[in-house]
């Protein structure tokens, strides 16, 4: 039983807004592409390995910086009991868990068409260098935004032959939508990051954290109006998001407060909501276009 208990603190399973922030641009590439004229079993079936596959692959991401981070881990208050910080479990133990992960995602990824296959193996080495990202730039939010969110493009191409404009321009704006919530989650750390010399957006842009974040969202809420114009979505569709725009620049940005961890905590995790709120706004420009 110690051992499942560490197995499931290494991997997180019981911080499911992990996972879930990378399958829902999975989901939303998905709904997007998807023509709901035909059988809605294969749309469920995708959607079922989509999140199979998010949970699989942010465990093993999950490990994978935890084995790189382990020694910043260690002097980070909200981090020092970490299984593989606090040598729990052994290096060479969270390796073979990793690789066991990312075997079951294999397995997962090869139910899909040859195309997608390949565009998600291309997408590795974004996943296995972000980890290291803290060290060299003040920019690795970006980095695990580009990472995070390359499940819009393969949830469009499983049942789409080419990538177009749309799921490009939908991607960038999610990208940007992850820039944003990972800012506000590394104010969390911000004074142990200092001191023991890691980089974030959170410390580059710590004098004016509202202004960056704002300017990240806005992006984001462009791309969804560009999506319901370019898909010719109803006036539902836009009038739902108006809502989602309330809930980025009002609750996550008016009353964030980065000196109180609970509260940039809190705003963080809102992010799963709107995750669901976006899709089923998708849902509705779909059936109603």
């Amino acid at each position: 039983m110690n051992h499942i208990y560490n197995f499931i603190e290494l991997t997180r399973l019981k911080k499911p807004v992990g996972f879930m922030l990378l399958f829902w641009p999975c989901l939303w590439g998905l709904t997007v592409g998807y023509d709901f004229s035909n059988d809605i079993k294969i749309f469920c079936k995708y959607a079922v390995l989509f999140f199979l596959g998010a949970v699989l692959m942010r465990s093993a991401g999950c490990i994978i910086n935890d084995i790189a981070d382990k020694d910043f881990d260690a002097k980070v208050e909200r981090t020092k009991n970490r299984p593989i910080a606090s040598k729990k479990i052994s290096i060479n133990l969270g390796v073979i868990y990793s690789l066991t992960l990312c075997l079951l995602a294999f397995i997962i990824l090869m139910q899909f068409n040859s195309f997608t296959i390949i565009l998600a193996l291309v997408s590795m080495p974004l996943a296995f260098t972000y980890p290291f990202m803290k060290r060299f730039t003040y920019w690795p939010q970006l980095f695990l935004g580009i990472t995070f969110n390359y499940g819009l493009i393969l949830g469009w191409t499983v049942t789409n032959s080419e990538i177009s404009f749309i799921p490009i321009i939908f991607y960038i704006g999610a990208i940007f939508w992850t820039l944003g919530y990972d800012t506000i989650y590394g104010y969390q750390d911000i004074k142990d990051d200092e001191i023991i010399g890691v980089k974030s957006t959170s410390i580059k842009f710590k004098q004016n954290p509202k202004i960056f974040i704002s300017l990240c969202y806005l992006i984001f809420a462009i791309s969804l109006l560009f999506l319901g114009y370019s898909m010719e979505f109803s006036t539902v569709y836009f009038f739902m998001n108006i809502i989602i725009v309330m809930h980025l620049f009002t609750y996550q940005i008016f009353f964030l407060n980065i000196r109180l961890a609970e509260n940039c905590l809190n705003k963080f995790k809102s992010n799963n909501f709107l995750g669901l709120l976006i899709f089923i706004n998708l849902l509705i420009g779909k059936i109603f276009l």
